[in-house]
């Protein structure tokens, strides 16, 4: 069978500004097709800037007999057209669909797109593996799917618990060259999965599960080498919900990669309860630059209100332990959370500048489809928009009882002039000989 696996183009001029982000999700699952000697090729139409039209001729031209497509909320529309293009030229195509949204309204996605044959829920390697294996859909745990007229749903599959058995993403389906920050080969990768906190405003935990998996020191440290060695990638941006989790794993592979002398920098995410001077100093020794951090609010009934389970004080300790280290702290901030007053996101604004991070992100209360937030949000009629595309962090889509949307949206904006056009912040930005980048950085979120 000949496979096309798609990453829907980007609507989003801040997306598009910032270009490729790094390895799309479905390179982890074409090695399973391969394996199975299926025939697999990968349409990262926002890498090649490819537009609807231009994956539309894609399909026409390679006719799959079927179309994987991964999405997120955000573009779960564009997805969507994605899938028609898909049947448009042939009925008969199998169209799946798999990611983040999908799997938190499997049912919904099918009901709004009836392009869609089958839908993905969760991790998604066994899953494809069986599809390409089975014609009998209903022994396949974890997808949904249509059958005479109707939705079925079959049983939920366990997440996978040993990712050393995964193989590495297929890069050699990727325009690797395509994949840059600032002109340099840059690639992402996930060495975990799963998350044990509970978070209202998080899905991540419905989606890969509550139990934390992590690969095995050697087998992250074996696929540095071949990004580094094989592909000339010499920047790496780890995206673990919390890489440091468990921290005498991330102690042995920051050993390994000094043993190594990998020549290449990267950055991580921590939480503020997972950091300390030690694990700090030994992420710099062994190329890491940048550390980010879910510091959320400078109020502490805000946080237990996220339930968050974590204080302000870990916030400061945490910050200043990698300050010290000599590594930069993204931190990111969260405004608009529901019962949050305006002085209370003032308190935030300025915790973000007393705590003198190198970059600030803040975003506005966005209730995630699998989120408790988002089922708060549903049960007290909070929500202005049902317009997925808005669900980017960066618009009102609730409603809040201090700001008006257009306020709380100016508010957000006046947060990043606060904290960037700081003159301390741009004399230390000048100094480095970072100014341009940093703002650059720092601007995008809002623009």
């Amino acid at each position: 069978m000949r496979w096309l696996l798609v990453e829907p183009p980007v609507q989003s001029d801040i997306q598009a500004s910032l270009g490729a982000v790094g390895i799309p999700s479905s390179a982890y699952l074409a090695p399973i097709l391969e394996r199975n000697n299926e025939e697999v090729r990968i349409e990262d139409a926002p890498a090649l800037d490819h537009n609807l039209e231009d994956v539309a001729d894609v399909i026409r031209d390679y006719d799959p007999d079927y179309v994987g497509i991964s999405a997120l909320t955000t573009d779960i529309e564009e997805a969507y057209r994605v899938a028609e293009a898909a049947k448009k030229s042939d009925q008969s195509r199998k169209v799946i669909l798999g990611g983040a949204h999908p799997t938190l309204r499997p049912k919904e996605t099918l009901e709004e797109c009836s392009s869609v044959d089958i839908v993905a829920r969760g991790e998604g390697e066994e899953i494809i593996d069986e599809i390409s294996r089975f014609e009998d859909l209903s022994r396949i745990k974890g997808i949904s799917y249509r059958e005479n007229g109707n939705i079925i749903e079959n049983q939920d599959r366990e997440p996978i618990m040993n990712l050393d058995s995964l193989p590495f993403p297929a890069y050699h389906l990727l325009p690797m060259e395509r994949y840059e920050f600032d002109g340099i080969r840059y690639a992402t990768m996930i060495t975990s999965r799963g998350c044990p906190f509970n978070c209202v405003f998080c899905a991540s935990s419905r989606i890969c599960g509550k139990k934390w998996r992590g690969k095995s020191p050697e087998r992250v440290l074996e696929q540095m080498k071949a990004l580094r060695y094989d592909y000339d990638v010499k920047e790496i941006e780890i995206l673990d919900d919390t890489f440091v989790l468990d921290k005498n794993r991330a102690t042995e592979i920051c050993d390994l990669m000094v043993e190594e002398g990998l020549d290449i920098t990267w950055s991580c995410s921590s939480r503020v309860d997972t950091m300390d001077s030690s694990l700090a100093e030994k992420l710099r020794e062994a190329g890491c630059h940048t550390v980010y951090m879910g510091i959320e609010s400078g109020v502490q009934e805000v946080l237990d209100r996220l339930k968050k389970g974590i204080t302000i004080e870990q916030a400061r300790d945490a910050v200043e332990a990698v300050k010290e280290a000599d590594m930069n702290v993204v931190g990111s901030f969260i405004l608009g959370v529901p019962g949050e007053t305006k002085k209370q996101m003032e308190k935030t604004i300025d915790f973000a500048k007393e705590l003198d991070i190198t970059l600030a992100q803040f975003t506005l209360f966005t209730p995630y489809p699998g989120t408790e937030s988002y089922e708060n949000a549903e049960e007290n009629d909070l929500f202005l928009t049902k317009d997925w595309s808005d669900f980017s962090t960066l618009d009102p889509i609730i409603k809040n009882d201090e700001m008006s949307a257009e306020e709380l949206k100016n508010f957000m904006r006046q947060a990043y002039i606060r904290f960037y056009l700081r003159p301390s912040y741009i004399w230390r930005a000048v100094k480095t000989g970072e100014l341009w980048s940093l703002l650059k950085k720092g601007i995008s979120w809002f623009i």
